[in-house]
């Protein structure tokens, strides 16, 4: 199971900066810059994607901690996964703080749920960001964009079950290539 948390605003600035490199240099360290900015009033979204399902999307308006993380997604989603799966379930959250709790390792211990180990620096070996930008995607190419918090809650929740669960299960099972790639870039960013 991927699980992770996203923040939507109403504010859709990419803040882009479009520039020319050299061919093949995209990845490079030198030209990869980590933001994390969120403008504006927003969401914060928890989620989980497993082959051939996904966790109900929660949509909160208060930032992470690590107990409304194991409230929300270890006891509401990720115990009841496992115990679907059994033996076999392997768990991947990033790196973030609320996830490295105590409250949380010892719920993980508790629940005999293995995290799986990655990289600080390889956020973008998770799936579930991929997810997210699919998300964000369709939020903006509604034909009405949404003007409060309301509207965005909706659509937000109307967008998530409408993204095919087929290319969900596509980038769950390229998750050998990427490990793969990650491990060349030695745990650096991917074009992933």
């Amino acid at each position: 199971m991927f699980s992770d948390e996203s923040r939507f605003s109403l504010q859709f600035d990419s803040r882009r900066t479009l520039i020319w490199r050299a061919p093949g240099t995209r990845y490079h360290q030198e030209n990869t810059i980590e933001r994390h900015r969120y403008g504006g009033a927003g969401w914060l979204l928890l989620e989980g994607i497993v082959l051939g399902s996904r966790t109900d999307l929660h949509v909160q308006s208060v930032m992470m901690t690590g107990h409304i993380y194991r409230d929300v997604i270890l006891e509401q989603h990720v115990r009841l996964f496992r115990g679907a799966m059994g033996a076999e379930f392997l768990f991947m959250d990033d790196n973030a703080r609320p996830h490295r709790v105590n409250i949380v390792d010892e719920c993980l211990q508790l629940e005999d749920i293995t995290r799986m180990d990655w990289p600080a620096y390889s956020l973008d070996l998770n799936p579930i960001e991929n997810v997210w930008y699919m998300l964000g995607r369709r939020i903006a190419a509604r034909q009405l964009s949404p003007t409060c918090l309301p509207e965005l809650r909706r659509a937000l929740l109307d967008e998530w079950c409408n993204i095919p669960q087929d290319q969900i299960d596509n980038l769950i099972l390229s998750m050998a290539r990427r490990c793969k790639v990650c491990i060349a870039s030695s745990g650096r960013h991917t074009p992933y």
